[in-house]
């Protein structure tokens, strides 16, 4: 697992909390999108197809910092268009930074070497490199040679002055499993942190239309991606959601836990889509009617999509509100993805995990008792089971080169 267990800590805390106070809709992650110019203009990208006016515009740190406020999330990742065209954006992780807010700033990574002197050091702090698969593989995502070179360069600049790393990957209906599995092995060899994958979602508005999975096709290649999966690659990913895109774990879109502030305002009702936009974010949560979104709704828009932003925080969900979703993370985060199904079969030649609860109260209070073959009786505490990061799967976003 690539996180770090105080970010863990927090975010379990917090989770648990929304959770015993009864609210059922809450924000894990902000998306703040700070600009949508960008320095690349990716075949697979609906974010950045603007008028040349608003391309230039960015919002300010201060519209920043009261959106982070204002929300409440204890995490914030900054995709876009490219973060660091920017001209503040150093100003703008320092704030979100100094309010503990733990940052995940996605970057196509070719400015990174450039502005890395701007940015300090920081648990809070993490650079979310965007990687479609190896060198020939994301430099044609991206539609442009070398890009691709510089991105490992980068990741190893910023590994040297002590940042955190991470990889974001949106795979396509042209990913090849063992290409991307040689990715992983290469970024685990450079020393990152963790990787996030997402199948990619069919935006209206991206200049190739044929690149996007279908849901039964987005279940078979993550299946393929992950067989046998090596202990020794990490996911920032929750056990529940990769269980998920392999086709073996039901969740629904929970659009509210990666809600999403912009140029205008709080967009409606996801990140990946645009239907109007809200003043507040109380307003977005009390006037959006989220039973239209999520695949159960029946809205053709989302009827293939299986994204980190709208999935992730419903297997958060599920691993900290229920005991099914709990014992099934520890089980994973422990074991390995595949040791068993959600109705509790068990690999040929496996020994099943002993799991016992230590009491009936809620479950931010319980100790779960997990029994690994071979190994003594050891009580795991929930806040240390089950991964929760944040980035999100179209996060390098692309734009036009003049702007850049």
């Amino acid at each position: 697992m690539g996180v770090p267990i105080s970010q863990m800590w927090t975010v379990a805390s917090y989770v648990i909390g929304q959770k015993l106070k009864g609210n059922k809709r809450y924000p894990l992650v902000l998306m703040l999108e700070p600009l949508f110019r960008c320095n690349l203009a990716c075949a697979g990208c609906g974010k950045i197809q603007y008028p040349t006016d608003i391309l230039r515009k960015h919002l300010t740190p201060e519209q920043c910092f009261q959106a982070a406020e204002e929300c409440g999330a204890p995490m914030v990742a900054i995709p876009g268009g490219e973060p660091l065209l920017h001209p503040q954006m150093d100003e703008i992780v320092a704030g979100l930074v100094a309010r503990k807010k733990y940052v995940y700033m996605c970057t196509n990574a070719i400015l990174l070497e450039k502005h890395l002197h701007k940015f300090t050091p920081s648990k809070y702090l993490t650079f979310s490199i965007h990687l479609d698969g190896p060198k020939e593989e994301h430099d044609f995502a991206v539609c442009r040679d070398g890009v691709y070179d510089i991105a490992v360069s980068a990741i190893k600049a910023a590994l040297a002055k002590g940042f955190r790393v991470t990889t974001n990957t949106t795979v396509y209906n042209n990913a090849n499993p063992e290409a991307m599995r040689e990715m992983f092995d290469t970024m685990m060899g450079l020393g990152v942190e963790g990787m996030m994958i997402s199948p990619g979602y069919p935006y209206e508005k991206a200049p190739s239309q044929d690149l996007f999975l279908h849901h039964d096709q987005t279940t078979s290649l993550f299946r393929n991606i992950f067989k046998d999966a090596p202990r020794r690659w990490k996911f920032n990913l929750s056990p529940l959601f990769v269980e998920f895109i392999k086709g073996r774990w039901d969740l629904e879109c929970t659009p509210w836990g990666s809600p999403t502030y912009n140029l205008f305002g709080w967009q409606r009702p996801c990140y990946l889509l645009q239907e109007g936009y809200a003043e507040t974010f109380q307003e977005l949560l009390d006037t959006t009617d989220w039973s239209q979104y999520g695949r159960a709704s029946g809205n053709p828009k989302c009827a293939d999509c299986m994204m980190h932003c709208g999935y992730e925080p419903s297997a958060v969900s599920q691993t900290f509100g229920s005991l099914k979703g709990f014992l099934a993370t520890a089980k994973y985060t422990l074991l390995g993805s595949g040791l068993t199904s959600p109705v509790g079969k068990t690999r040929t030649g496996k020994q099943p995990v002993s799991v016992s609860v230590t009491s009936q109260e809620p479950l931010a209070g319980q100790l779960v008792q997990l029994t690994l073959p071979g190994s003594p009786h050891q009580p795991v505490d929930p806040a240390l089971v089950g991964p929760v990061a944040a980035s999100n799967g179209d996060s390098s976003i692309n734009n036009v080169d003049e702007l850049a």
